[in-house]
């Protein structure tokens, strides 16, 4: 085993982790909770999402965030389902609609 190489991987690994906005793993647990298949996909935005044959592409951002320029110009681009969140709720309510969640 090259220890070198795997400890750059991991702080690889921690580095771009740590760039992750803090909700995101709980916004990922509610959505497979609620059984959406979810992937990480990080570019060009940060999830994959489907549900009942509906796919949708999820930009989490904490409370205060906006996305970025690049991220902007990609969802203005985009013919398809896209939605900034900024937490749990938030997601729950673009997939399953708001009347679900009352």
């Amino acid at each position: 085993m090259d220890w070198a190489r795997l400890a750059y991987w991991f702080t690889e690994a921690m580095r771009i982790a740590a760039r992750s906005d803090a909700n995101q793993e709980s916004i990922i647990a509610a959505l497979r909770a609620v059984g959406c298949r979810v992937c990480y996909i990080k570019e060009p935005l940060d999830l994959l999402v489907s549900l009942r044959g509906e796919t949708w592409l999820i930009e989490c951002k904490l409370p205060s965030k906006l996305p970025s320029k690049s991220q902007q110009e990609f969802i203005d681009r985009w013919a398809g389902k896209v939605v900034v969140v900024h937490n749990t709720r938030e997601a729950l309510e673009a997939i399953l609609g708001a009347a679900a969640l009352k």
